[in-house]
């Protein structure tokens, strides 16, 4: 036998429209509580990944600023040495000077290379005082990355362990969600799609629960509730915006308030014969 031809999801009826699309939140709705099953973990992951690659650019930052100051150290370690050779210099030249000129520029030279070395020797002390405070910097971000990395390993394997056991589940859970999409025209998905996004709770159609809206228990006025259950169009609460059902439509069935029994009233005659006694 030919296998029957899937319908055009615009030619389905309203009452077949609202099924699928009840069903289709069913199906969400166990994917939310499995997502729910591992709670803050994915956050927590993600909050402690972003964490360690902060610290890590920052260790890497510091260790390019101790090369520079190395690199100034050295540097004004070499205009030291420089600065020593040519006050040696000056000075064997200021013996064989022919005048009071001469004499007073290698002066100024040799006054201007000590004022230099000074200065270098001032630099270079406090540029090894930065390296050690920046090494040390380091040494307490290393020691933070580790205990952070020692978390994020622990909180995987929980998240892992949580994702293992829900993976088929999820995963069976999306494919049927998939193919019923498919069954759903795309404005009316489109549109479920936004009211899901924007509940707090993720429910997009809800079922009449005590003459209430099942999503926020705003009361529904009676002939509301009937062109509800006559699945003719699609009906959205005026408070939430959710698209609303019949508990029938929907596969529930709702308790019944038990009827309080009458109570027997006493006759006339018997009141007054309890009177007369």
């Amino acid at each position: 036998m030919a296998r029957e031809k899937a319908k055009d999801p615009s030619e389905l009826t309203v009452e077949e429209k609202l099924k699928n699309l009840y069903s289709l939140q069913t199906m969400l709705s166990k994917i939310d509580r499995i997502k729910t099953l591992r709670g803050e973990l994915p956050l927590e992951v993600q909050d402690l990944e972003d964490e360690i690659a902060g610290l890590t650019t920052r260790i890497e930052k510091i260790n390019n600023e101790v090369v520079e100051l190395k690199r100034e150290i050295s540097e004004r370690n070499n205009n030291i040495e420089v600065n020593k050779v040519n006050i040696a210099r000056f000075k064997s030249q200021i013996e064989q000077v022919r005048n009071n000129r001469e004499y007073d520029n290698l002066n100024k030279q040799i006054e201007y290379a000590e004022l230099d070395n000074q200065l270098n020797e001032k630099k270079i002390a406090e540029a090894k005082t930065l390296v050690e405070e920046k090494t040390r910097s380091v040494t307490d971000y290393n020691m933070q990355v580790n205990d952070r990395r020692t978390d994020l390993d622990i909180k995987k394997s929980e998240l892992e362990e949580i994702i293992s056991e829900t993976r088929a589940e999820e995963e069976k859970l999306r494919e049927e969600s998939k193919n019923l999409e498919l069954t759903i025209e795309p404005r009316l998905l489109s549109a479920f799609k936004r009211i899901r996004k924007n509940s707090h709770n993720g429910l997009g159609i809800v079922y009449v629960q005590r003459d209430a809206c099942g999503g926020c228990f705003n009361k529904i006025p009676p002939q509301r509730q009937l062109d509800i259950r006559m699945r003719k169009k699609i009906i959205v609460c005026e408070y939430c915006s959710r698209i609303m059902i019949d508990p029938e439509l929907a596969g529930v069935r709702l308790d019944s308030p038990v009827a309080e029994k009458p109570k027997r009233r006493r006759s006339t005659r018997a009141k007054k014969a309890e009177t007369e006694e």
